[in-house]
């Protein structure tokens, strides 16, 4: 796979498609696309320090939404690359950008986003992007646009 068509993008999930995630137009189905997207946004977290597993207890990430615009449709067999970056910050959310390559097409199979919203789960609201994330996220992929 041609993993030069996401330079640039810090955090890269590599996965098959599987023949399951097809519907009964042959192809991978639509709401798989955000699976995909959702692999490489945990992986981001991850790689912040953000738990993904179990409910968060302190200040932790919540998806407020989502989009996706398929450009090529996937099927079996085939191996995807989905990039994950932060492409604008604010003060208590950021946006992680998402595309899915296709190895059979050699090309940007979807192109997507997530709006996440930092958020206090002990106190049910909206809290600011905490520092160390911030300094975290700047590890991760250098400078992040306001």
């Amino acid at each position: 796979m041609d993993l030069s068509l996401l330079s640039g993008w810090p955090v890269i999930v590599e996965q098959a498609v599987a023949w399951g995630e097809m519907d009964s137009y042959g192809h991978v189905n639509n709401i798989v696309y955000f699976r995909y997207f959702e692999n490489a946004r945990l992986e981001y977290f991850r790689r912040l320090g953000w738990p993904v597993a179990g409910r968060p207890t302190g200040i932790g990430p919540i998806l407020a939404s989502t989009q996706c615009r398929f450009r090529k449709q996937l099927s079996w067999p085939d191996r995807i690359a989905t990039g994950a970056r932060i492409s604008q910050i604010g003060e208590d959310r950021f946006t992680l950008e998402h595309w899915i390559i296709s190895e059979k097409w050699n090309s940007v199979a979807a192109e997507g986003s997530g709006m996440i919203v930092t958020y206090d789960y002990a106190n049910e609201r909206k809290a600011p992007v905490p520092d160390e994330i911030r300094r975290k996220m700047a590890e991760i992929q250098g400078a992040i646009p306001a």
